[in-house]
């Protein structure tokens, strides 16, 4: 069990299913989310403590089994919205978190959030300032929006990877660390074979708060070897 965080599927008897009534207007799929949703514990335990998301205990699980965030540390937050992982970053002793996504983020106490696109060169200034230096600490929780056609997915998967990737080694300090979401089918191990040369240690999980359904996959590189690229220096845009 996480530590500090209540089982989300404990409770004072048996659990009930929760059924929606048929509605004129509602698609098969948008009916599927709202029954698993109204059925998920951890959504109502998410609801119950505070966090911004049921997402919130993936990362506290997987910081209880790799325990890569650490007190006093700078955290940077790919693809933030809606903030679950800024909170976690900052209750567990940050101390300083930017959260940065192309949608716009409710203010979250001692977070410094950004609406903008972290491949942007001012963006990533703005992001350096607000933490007062290079990130300890990249995390990724971002995924795209599904287009129904798994090839096209599968692409828009993998860029979004390979750009937290490269944000990570281009921004990390020597011994720096990442945790970012893959999908499993191929893109793994395009990805982690770059990590293994460029961090001393690479390890891949799936928490009991991601779905058993769900093909997501979580990497966690930690010991950041040095190299020429200076930490701090922004990365610049990849040419045509």
């Amino acid at each position: 069990m996480s530590k500090g965080v209540s089982d989300p599927g404990q409770g004072s008897g048996r659990s009930l299913t929760v059924k929606l009534k048929k509605t004129a207007g509602r698609s098969v799929a948008s009916q599927r989310w709202l029954t698993r949703q109204l059925n998920d514990p951890y959504v109502a335990a998410a609801q119950k403590q505070g966090w911004r998301s049921r997402a919130a205990f993936k990362l506290i699980e997987l910081d209880d089994r790799f325990h890569v965030i650490k007190k006093g540390m700078r955290v940077l937050d790919l693809g933030a919205a809606p903030g679950g992982w800024t909170q976690v970053a900052l209750r567990r002793g940050a101390r300083s978190v930017v959260g940065i996504d192309l949608l716009a983020i409710e203010p979250i106490p001692g977070a410094h959030l950004i609406k903008g696109d972290a491949t942007d060169p001012a963006c990533q200034a703005q992001i350096l300032e607000l933490l007062g230096g290079p990130p300890d600490l990249v995390l990724s929780d971002m995924a795209p929006n599904t287009s129904g056609h798994a090839s096209t997915d599968h692409i828009r998967i993998v860029a979004l990877a390979e750009m937290a990737l490269e944000l990570a080694f281009a921004m990390l300090p020597p011994g720096g660390s990442f945790l970012a979401k893959l999908f499993q089918g191929g893109a793994d191990k395009h990805l982690l074979t770059p990590m293994k040369q460029r961090f001393e240690t690479v390890r891949h999980a799936k928490p009991p708060a991601s779905r058993k359904e769900s093909s997501e996959l979580y990497v966690v590189a930690t010991g950041l070897r040095a190299s020429a690229n200076p930490a701090g220096e922004a990365p610049h845009p990849a040419s045509d």
